[in-house]
């Protein structure tokens, strides 16, 4: 029988996070297949998607031609949490991301709360980005066939429809590609982040080549207060790039992939999304483009007088969404797969057919109950949840890195955090910044949801952990973690990645019951 009343400061200790990864409890192992391309590739696919296809307009309209600061306001706060999460998806190379890092430095409790967290981020994300992938969808159909989906079956209600029939099947689509196996779907995702990339880059050569300098003033019409907001709008574009984190049981080499990918990916998709507001800006007014749906294809469309432009745009834009599915969902189930591990979910996210090696119940449950809100719900209405929930993830991996390096200082790494502890303190600051940027309404929203996680764990989780239980683990407590005895360094039998099939040995005593 579970144990209740177990305090929701256990530590779970790298080592033995590291030791029980790569399988299910019952020994049906993931399979690492992924090298640093198909990570990079993955990442990209996994960000460039609905936030700057369908979400620039939104940006546009709160920051104006400023909208390239925001971008980059919104990639420095990336980028200071990217360099945390670099550290600790070379050190701690398991697909519960940060889920494991708050696991194995803040406690059980936040542990949980993150992965609460993480499944409105993913969960809501492969929502909101399906709904931005029917109105490309449509306007493709338009330009293919002249026909289009009729509105009741194209947009969630409150925005003239009354079931987004697109969403649930590109969700549904995805869920397929993923019970498939994770090299199937590493392929598609290369494919379909290459195609994206090329479309994008053809945009700005249009978009410049069209370019007027007189489209850029007023440059700030809102002050400070729209580049801020502007900046919590367009952060949705990034999320997505920790979700290379959750490969972590399926690379080859994560310790050296994993921090590069990220890095990359960041650098990339920055640059990129820069050039494309820029470019659009320039082509067309802030005016015209601000609160448009499929805005990128009508700036081709005017830029070029013809069709075709945004045909290719539209269709380059279906692609797009549909990848950022696609490794949104898979970042989604092994992240359950990680907390179902350690009980703090049902045991039914946790398993993984021994024919695909894929988690294949996970997928199609992930699938099902995040195709209910693509249908139903507007995508303003969980784009700044998401991100708030995205930034809240994103301050505690920073503190994890603080906690590690005072707690596991040995603890092998082979990228560390430039300027500690000073940008990860930047990386709380800024996250903190661009939730102020969203609102008290938000806030409030928030407050609710992890209020309802709260009650979770103390009705589930906390009563059916593993560490609670004593199931093959001890338990570190809070204070405690920095003088228990230090745990068995596992014993890496391949790469140093310490996946299925490395043995170690129990961990020191535990400093308090737990």
């Amino acid at each position: 029988m579970p144990r209740p009343g177990a305090s929701g400061l256990r530590i779970k200790s790298p080592d033995l996070l590291i030791a029980e990864s790569g399988a299910d409890l019952h020994g049906h192992g993931l399979r690492r297949s992924m090298g640093l391309f198909q990570l990079i590739c993955f990442g990209v696919g996994a960000i460039v998607g609905t936030g700057i296809f369908v979400g620039l307009s939104d940006t546009v309209a709160q920051a104006g031609p400023a909208v390239v600061v925001s971008f980059v306001l919104a990639a420095v706060t990336c980028v200071f949490t990217a360099f945390s999460f670099a550290e600790l998806g070379g050190a701690i190379p398991v697909s519960g991301s940060s889920y494991s890092y708050a696991y194995a430095t803040l406690g059980e409790r936040t542990a949980f709360l993150v992965g609460w967290c993480l499944l409105l981020e993913y969960g809501v994300s492969v929502s909101a980005v399906a709904v931005g992938w029917g109105q490309y969808l449509n306007q493709l159909l338009g330009s293919l066939t002249g026909w289009q989906l009729p509105a009741a079956l194209a947009n969630p209600p409150g925005e003239g429809g009354v079931v987004n029939l697109p969403a649930v099947v590109v969700v549904v689509l995805a869920a397929v590609l993923l019970v498939r196996g994770v090299r199937e779907s590493a392929r598609a995702t290369a494919a379909m982040a290459l195609l994206k990339l090329a479309v994008l880059v053809l945009f700005c050569v249009i978009g410049f080549g069209a370019f007027r300098s007189g489209n850029l003033s007023p440059f700030a019409p809102e002050g400070l207060a729209g580049i801020t907001s502007g900046a919590s709008v367009a952060f949705f574009s990034y999320i997505g790039f920790d979700s290379i984190t959750t490969a972590g049981e399926e690379a080859r080499n994560p310790r050296r992939d994993v921090p590069v990918a990220i890095m990359v990916c960041i650098g990339v998709v920055t640059v990129l999304y820069c050039l494309v507001a820029l470019a659009a800006i320039g082509a067309l007014s802030a005016d015209q483009v601000a609160g448009r749906p499929a805005a990128l294809s009508l700036i081709v469309d005017r830029v070029t007088y013809s069709g075709i432009g945004g045909t290719v745009i539209a269709f380059g834009a279906v692609v797009a969404i549909a990848s950022v599915v696609l490794a949104v969902m898979y970042g989604q189930t092994r992240i359950l797969m990680s907390m179902a591990r350690d009980g703090l979910v049902p045991g039914v996210f946790a398993r993984v057919s021994p024919r695909t090696a894929t988690p294949v119940a996970n997928t199609w449950i992930v699938a099902a109950v995040f195709a209910v809100p693509a249908a139903v719900v507007p995508l303003d209405m969980v784009m700044n949840l998401s991100s708030v929930g995205t930034l809240a993830v994103m301050a505690v991996v920073n503190v994890s890195v603080l906690v590690l390096r005072r707690t596991r200082s040995a603890l092998p790494r082979r990228f560390r955090v430039p300027l500690f502890p000073l940008s990860p303190l930047l990386g709380v600051a800024f996250c903190g910044y661009l939730v102020y940027g969203t609102g008290p309404a938000v806030w409030l929203q928030f407050a609710g949801f992890l209020a309802v996680g709260l009650v979770l764990y103390a009705v589930y989780g906390r009563r059916h952990s593993r560490l609670g239980d004593g199931d093959g683990a001890k338990a570190e407590i809070g204070a405690g973690v920095g003088t228990a005895a230090e745990p068995a360094v596992v014993a890496d039998t391949t790469d140093g990645t310490g996946h299925h099939g490395t043995a170690a040995s129990s961990a020191g005593t535990a400093t308090g019951a737990p």
